[in-house]
C-alpha cells in the first residue's frame, strides 16, 4: 500500500563518501542498523534537491518502477566532528537537521544501454516520468539507473523540477514542452509511449499527487527566497504536476518525435 509517511531515523555512522558530482552523498548507517545513501541538505542545491528526490522517487514507485526505499535521516550537531576531511566535516555541519536517505543496494552496477535492453513499456514509462518532472539527468553520460539482482532501479532525481530554483518565475513552466527528452538514455527503447501515457494518467490522479506532496517535510519547504508557506509551495508543485500530467499525450508525442 502507498505510504502516508516516510520512516524517520537517526544517522549513526558516516561510512564512505561517494564523490560523485558536487553533492558529496555518502553511504551511512542509520539507527535501524541498515546502510543508506545519504543526501545532505547542506550540499549543492540543498533542500530543493531533496524535495525533487522525494517527488520523483515516489512518483516512480506509484507507477510501478523500482526505487530504493526513501527515509528521512536526522543528523545531530555532533555527528561527523571526528571526520578528518575538512570538506566533509563542513558539509555535515551545514546539514544539521533533517536529511534524506536512500536504501543502499550492495553490489548494484550502473546501467549500460549497450549491455542491457529495457522492455519497451518500462522504458516508455520512465521516459514520460522524466518528462513529467522535467528531469534533465538520465542521459547516456549519467544514466541514474542501476541494475541490482537482475532488475532495473531508478535513483537520483535531485536535478528534476528545476522550476523551483526560481520561485519568482515558477509559473512560466506551465504549458512548456521538454526538449531535453531527446537526450534520454532510454528513448530508443521507448516504443510504447501512448500506452505509457495512459498508464501514467490513470495512476496519478490529484489525490495521489497530494499524497506524495504531503510526504515533504515542512522545514524543507520553508525557504528564504520568499514568504510562501509550505502549503503554498505544495500547491505550486501540484499545479505544475497536474499541468504536465494533463498534457501527457502531447509530451508523449514530443518524445516520439525526438526518436525520429
Amino acid at each position: 500500500m502507498p505510504t502516508t509517511s516516510l520512516r524517520r531515523l537517526n544517522l549513526t555512522r558516516y561510512a564512505v563518501p561517494l564523490r560523485e558530482g558536487g553533492s558529496l552523498p555518502a553511504v551511512a548507517e542509520a539507527s535501524d542498523g541498515e546502510l543508506y545513501v545519504a543526501k545532505f541538505r547542506g550540499a549543492g542545491q540543498g533542500k530543493r534537491a531533496l524535495i525533487a528526490e522525494i517527488i520523483g522517487g515516489e512518483l516512480a514507485r506509484t507507477l510501478g518502477l523500482r526505487i530504493p526505499e526513501l527515509v528521512l535521516l536526522d543528523l545531530d550537531a555532533a555527528f561527523g566532528l571526528n571526520e578528518p576531511d575538512q570538506e566533509i566535516q563542513d558539509l555535515l555541519r551545514f546539514s544539521e537537521g533533517l536529511n534524506l536517505g536512500m536504501a543502499y543496494l550492495p553490489g548494484a552496477i550502473v546501467y549500460d544501454p549497450l549491455v542491457t535492453e529495457v522492455n519497451p513499456f518500462t522504458a516508455s514509462v520512465i521516459v514520460l516520468l522524466d518528462s513529467l518532472i522535467t528531469n534533465i539527468d538520465r542521459t547516456h553520460r549519467n544514466t541514474n539507473l542501476l541494475v541490482w539482482r537482475d532488475q532495473l532501479w531508478l535513483i537520483d532525481h535531485g536535478a528534476a523540477l528545476y522550476f523551483h530554483h526560481n520561485w519568482a518565475t515558477w509559473e512560466n513552466t506551465l504549458g512548456r514542452t521538454f526538449p531535453p527528452i531527446r537526450d534520454h538514455v532510454l528513448l530508443d527503447f521507448a516504443t510504447m509511449l501512448p500506452e505509457a501515457a495512459a498508464h501514467l494518467r490513470d495512476l496519478l490522479p490529484d489525490a495521489e499527487l497530494n499524497r506524495i506532496l504531503a510526504l515533504l517535510p515542512d522545514e524543507w519547504l520553508e525557504q528564504d527566497d520568499d514568504d510562501r508557506t509550505p502549503d503554498q509551495r505544495r500547491a505550486a508543485y501540484l499545479r505544475v504536476l497536474t499541468d504536465r500530467r494533463d498534457r501527457i499525450d502531447s509530451l508523449a508525442k514530443e518524445a516520439a518525435d525526438a526518436r525520429l
